[in-house]
């Protein structure tokens, strides 16, 4: 009866094929030197968050080996290492403990890991009845203060408010400015923009790009963007077709220059709508987002939206696009990509120190004058 059971389960999992397993991670031959901050990126079931607990030591390896040097301080899910019948101190002296650190280092760092936790008023509260955010707050402090010397974070800064967030950003950088060796993995690629300085993309278990972060996140946006286009279906009540884009010197799209983006609706009936049209760079949330209500008139029309002055740096973007029923207040063709879109020309603004999160390279014209 248990070996029936255990078919079938197998059967709706997919997995009573001539080859029921499949690989996690394949072929990792990857070196981090001392001092190093790594972002990992990649969709879900790359094999990240796999890598960081092979690496930490949570998991082992099928095969192959992986050697680590040094004093690991790993933070990676939102209550690991937190034990919910224990209180706020107990699990830091627990926690510490099992990092490998001695008591009288702990207590050093007991107030400091406290206070940037702002847990001063539920320190001797049993965890159980700390919320996610509180958890993520006291395991990050325990990991991040006890001085590592290679600090693991997976996935955890998207738990907390943005203030927070950005001290867990400053807390990473100051443990970079030690000496230490950090590893991310992160879906917020703006955070790993501002915190890493070499990128890994994962994909199916393998290393699609290693090298400088901006160019890796380029590479992983980009192929972001294409596959959203391959799976979008323009189609909608409204559909769109004829995107096109392009420049009164036809000689390709500039940064601060004019850019005309061209396309074609298609109502089956005379409507009023807003039609959105946006630029992202790798994810679905817009750049900067330009909009209009018109009213549609039945059948195909041509339109078309000009920004006088493009305010974004040279690299690969891509166009999207809604219309919606600004009176009943519902999509009549959601938003996806439409287009793709390449600009030359002046580069990224110069680097910000690091740690400060842009969400958006955007140019903004200001005038600076001494006094």
């Amino acid at each position: 009866m248990r070996d029936q059971f255990g078919r079938a389960v197998r059967r709706v999992a997919g997995r009573d094929g001539p080859n029921p397993w499949r690989w996690v991670l394949r072929d990792i031959d990857i070196k981090i030197e001392p001092g190093e901050s790594v972002g990992f990126v990649g969709p879900n079931g790359a094999g990240k968050s796999t890598l960081l607990k092979i690496v930490s030591g949570v998991m082992f390896p099928h095969s192959g080996n992986v050697a680590v040097r040094g004093r690991i301080g790993a933070l990676l899910e939102v209550s690991s290492g937190i034990h919910p019948d224990l209180t706020g101190r107990e699990n830091i002296t627990i926690f510490g403990s099992l990092l490998g650190f001695g008591k009288t280092e702990i207590e050093r760092k007991f107030d400091e890991i406290v206070a940037f936790a702002e847990l001063e008023d539920a320190v001797d509260r049993q965890a159980k009845f700390y919320s996610s955010g509180m958890k993520t707050r006291l395991g990050f402090s325990i990991a991040a203060f006890l001085e590592p010397e290679v600090l693991i974070v997976d996935e955890v800064l998207a738990v907390g408010d943005q203030i927070f967030q950005q001290k867990c950003l400053d807390r990473m950088r100051a443990v970079l400015d030690s000496g230490a060796t950090l590893m991310l993995v992160s879906h917020d690629l703006a955070s790993v923009g501002a915190t890493a300085n070499r990128g890994i993309w994962l994909n199916e278990g393998a290393v699609m790009a290693d090298g400088p972060i901006d160019d890796v996140l380029a590479l992983y946006r980009k192929d972001i963007e294409s596959r959203s286009a391959e799976n979008a279906e323009l189609q909608g009540v409204v559909s769109i077709s004829e995107f096109a884009t392009s420049s009164p010197s036809g000689n390709g799209i500039e940064s601060q220059s004019p850019v005309t983006i061209s396309f074609a609706l298609d109502s089956p009936d005379t409507r009023q709508v807003a039609v959105f049209v946006g630029v992202s760079q790798g994810p679905a949330t817009p750049i900067f987002v330009s909009t209009r209500t018109t009213h549609l008139r039945e059948g195909k029309s041509d339109h078309s939206v000009t920004i006088a002055n493009l305010p974004l740096p040279a690299g690969n973007y891509y166009v999207w696009i809604a219309v919606r029923d600004p009176v009943a207040r519902k999509d009549l063709t959601p938003w996806q990509p439409l287009g793709p879109l390449a600009v030359g020309g002046v580069g990224r603004l110069d680097p910000l120190p690091r740690a400060i999160v842009r969400l958006a390279p955007v140019y903004v014209e200001a005038q600076w004058n001494e006094h």
